[in-house]
């Protein structure tokens, strides 16, 4: 990104058409940064943070250090939260950036193929307003504004017109390296109902794909809002519902085709929150 990001000529004017662009080359310079083939010595730039299984690597700081100071530049009066560096605070009642530079950093560092880029935008009070997630070994980006639809590299997607968990895809995340509560309980009934999990390694990219309809249900126990805000809107955008619709910090989150709603609640309340019955779905 050579040039500045405000030469960029927008026609048509719409709420967050500027933000949503800037995001959208942001994403797609992080996708491109991720995909750089990493030297035989990257190993020596992987440092622990919390613990042996929250680490950092020289990619997270190097694109967090690059969009953070974009995104300063092109919006100074809106706040920033990212993984890496923390909070730079905005004007009062200014929007807030959420920045996830690479999530999923452990499969990244290993050489895996799956792991994201994220970038959100939020109200000062914490409510979506702009979802970007970049898979950058598949070329794909995801976007979505509050009320305008989810896409996938410009395209509208739709989350699945399943009616059941069974014979689907369900893709779930531990808590770093460990079980949440609940997760065991949840697994053996889904297990049960001949219903596929597959734990990937990013939450964003993991909660993405119900956006896609690849996945009928995905679900987290510690949602965090640096990345899981972006997938939550770009997923409820195209036609899932959320439960809760916004999770508080460090609780779990639902998401779920409607069809397989009904059957999805029932068994998360059974199994995560232990209520024993089904909520009302709006």
């Amino acid at each position: 990104m050579d040039r500045k990001l405000t030469d960029r000529k927008l026609t048509d004017r719409k709420p967050m058409d500027r933000e949503l662009a800037v995001a959208t080359e942001l994403a797609e310079w992080a996708a491109e940064r991720i995909r750089r083939p990493r030297a035989t010595d990257d190993v020596r730039d992987v440092r622990e943070k919390a613990g042996p299984a929250d680490i950092v690597t020289a990619t997270d700081e190097a694109v967090e250090t690059h969009v953070r100071a974009v995104l300063r530049r092109e919006f100074p009066e809106y706040g920033i939260e990212g993984e890496e560096y923390g909070v730079h605070e905005g004007s009062p009642g200014a929007p807030h950036w959420l920045i996830d530079p690479v999530d999923g950093t452990t499969n990244y560092a290993h050489g895996i193929g799956w792991c994201s880029f994220s970038l959100g935008l939020a109200t000062e009070e914490g409510a979506p307003l702009l979802g970007v997630v970049a898979d950058p070994w598949r070329h794909e980006i995801f976007t979505a504004v509050k009320g305008g639809g989810a896409r996938l590299n410009g395209r509208p997607v739709h989350a699945a017109a399943h009616s059941t968990l069974t014979g689907h895809v369900f893709l779930t995340e531990w808590a770093a390296h460990a079980h949440w509560p609940g997760m065991d309980d949840l697994l053996r009934e889904l297990a049960a109902r001949h219903c596929t999990v597959r734990v990937m390694g990013s939450t964003a990219l993991s909660l993405v794909q119900v956006a896609a309809g690849r996945a009928t249900a995905a679900a987290i126990g510690e949602f965090h809002p640096v990345d899981g805000l972006p997938p939550l809107l770009i997923a409820t955008e195209a036609g899932a519902l959320a439960i809760p619709e916004l999770p508080p910090y460090d609780t779990p989150l639902l998401l779920t085709a409607p069809g397989a709603a009904p059957e999805a609640t029932e068994l998360w309340y059974r199994t995560v929150t232990g209520r024993g019955e089904r909520p009302p779905l709006r």
